[in-house]
């Protein structure tokens, strides 16, 4: 029986570190070569479903996987709109299937399931994207339970209808599940309604990806930073509409300028992301085609990087101080 002194010597000496973070970084290496070697992916006779094409990543992605070969099933709020005919005028004809779906209607849902059912090509549905959202910011006590109920509705519960109608038809051809995220699943200051409905998304997808994976499905989270230049999720938000809609007891709590000096600092957190909208559908793509793709891409800039991993590992009392030092500068 081995003494526990000689393991504790064992683990301590330095050579065994250093060899044990060899062969660590060998096999990141050879994970990372055999990851991302050259495979050919024929998108042919594959479909695709994605929600929320009629701007942002969706019809970006929509694009892409024309392009790729793929058939696209394109689920728009608005199907007569400008980013739903520039789809159809970008593919050859009966490529790409623009559908109206709102997903927080459950009979709409219904009806586009036998839709795609009815029109899938021959090597049926490979990928189901979960890219429909809607951004409402701040702070908790100007809410309303409806605003928490829509928001939630369409970001969470959305996705959950469309798996649960579309699990079927991805389980038989041992294809892909995606989800959006936000980093802001773990960076709510200020956007209680987002955070909550995008890392609801996450534990669902935790709790789907293990359950998926013994039917050869694969499901993936992409947790992008802030693209809100490239989305367009979020507009300019005005101080003064925000005012008028607080209650007389709000108002007496925050004052005008209060209002004002917060409206202007989450306005130039929007303006100041990035407009390179390719680089979150560079991640859905590979999660797509990938023959291992990652179960979580976290595409967003080393700040925010950083961000997210102290999030992760200090202590929460820590982590508060530094949110509330960067909201001040």
């Amino acid at each position: 029986m081995v003494s526990i002194p000689w393991l504790w010597s064992c683990c301590l000496d330095t050579q065994t570190l250093v060899y044990v973070l060899l062969f660590g970084l060998l096999a990141t290496l050879i994970y990372t070569k055999l990851r991302h070697k050259d495979v050919f992916f024929d998108a042919r006779g594959r479909a695709v479903l994605i929600t929320g094409c009629d701007s942002g990543f969706g019809n970006l992605l929509a694009l892409r996987l024309l392009d790729m070969g793929f058939t696209v099933f394109a689920a728009c709020l608005f199907p007569d709109g400008e980013g739903a005919q520039a789809l159809i005028n970008h593919s050859s004809p009966g490529q790409v299937k623009v559908i109206r779906l709102d997903v927080t209607k459950d009979e709409e849902v219904e009806k586009v399931k036998q839709y795609v059912k009815e029109n899938l090509p021959e090597k049926g549905l490979w990928g189901l994207v979960n890219n429909a959202g809607v951004v409402m910011w701040g702070m908790v006590e100007w809410q309303t339970i409806e605003k928490y109920q829509k928001v939630l509705d369409i970001n969470l519960l959305g996705g959950i209808r469309t798996t649960l109608a579309f699990a079927p038809l991805i389980r038989k051809s041992k294809g892909r599940m995606v989800f959006l995220s936000s980093t802001n699943a773990y960076i709510g200051m200020l956007n209680s309604m987002y955070s909550m409905s995008k890392i609801g998304v996450e534990k669902f997808c935790d709790c789907l990806r293990l359950e998926m994976k013994q039917f050869g499905v694969q499901v993936c989270i992409i947790t992008p930073g802030n693209y809100a230049p490239a989305t367009k999720i979020q507009q300019n938000a005005d101080a003064e509409n925000i005012w008028d809609s607080l209650s007389v007891e709000m108002k007496e709590m925050y004052s005008k300028q209060f209002i004002d000096r917060t409206t202007k600092y989450v306005n130039k957190q929007f303006n100041g992301g990035s407009s390179k909208g390719y680089e979150v559908v560079d991640t859905i793509v590979d999660a797509l085609t990938s023959p291992t793709p990652k179960a979580r891409y976290l595409v967003a800039t080393f700040a925010e990087k950083v961000i997210v991993y102290l999030y992760l590992w200090l202590p929460t009392l820590l982590f508060d101080k530094i949110l509330q030092g960067r909201k001040k500068m």
